[in-house]
C-alpha cells in the first residue's frame, strides 16, 4: 500500500511539474546567433550527423535544448520515452538509458554517444560557437 501511495505522490507531482518545466523552458530560451546564410547552412549540414536522446521533462535535457537553441542548432532530438526503437539504440550504442545522450554520427554503426548535459554543452560550444 505504501508503494502505491509513493508512486502516486511522484506521478501527480510529475504532472503539475511538467508543465510547469516546458512553460519555463519557452519563457527563458535565448535568442539564437546570427550567422550568414552560408554558415548557417555548414552548420544545418553538420547537424544532419547529430542526434540528442532527451526526455521532455528533464531538467538536464532542458538545459541542453536551450544551448541548442542559443546556438541555432537543428540537432534531431529522440525521445526513447515514447519510442521504444529509440531506447533500444540508446541502451544498445551508448550502453546507458541515461539522458541527455547525444550521438555524434547519427547513422554511422561507430558513433560516438556524450553523456552528461555540460559534456555536451561544451562540445556543442567548441564546434559550433562563432564568437
Amino acid at each position: 500500500m505504501r508503494v502505491i501511495i509513493i508512486r502516486f505522490f511522484f506521478r501527480t507531482l510529475g504532472l503539475i511539474l511538467t508543465p510547469v518545466m516546458l512553460l519555463s523552458e519557452k519563457l527563458t530560451t535565448p535568442k539564437p546567433i546570427k550567422r550568414s546564410a552560408e554558415a548557417q547552412a555548414a552548420v544545418d549540414k553538420a547537424c544532419d550527423n547529430l542526434a540528442l536522446y532527451q526526455f521532455r521533462a528533464c531538467p538536464f535535457c532542458i538545459k541542453v535544448r536551450k544551448e541548442m537553441a542559443r546556438l541555432a542548432l537543428p540537432i534531431e532530438v529522440r525521445d526513447p520515452q515514447l519510442d521504444p526503437k529509440h531506447k533500444e539504440a540508446l541502451i544498445a550504442g551508448g550502453g546507458r538509458g541515461n539522458v541527455p545522450c547525444l550521438r555524434i554520427g547519427k547513422d554511422d554503426p561507430q558513433a560516438t554517444w556524450m553523456y552528461e548535459s555540460d559534456d555536451i554543452i561544451n562540445w556543442l560550444q567548441k564546434e559550433f560557437a562563432t564568437e
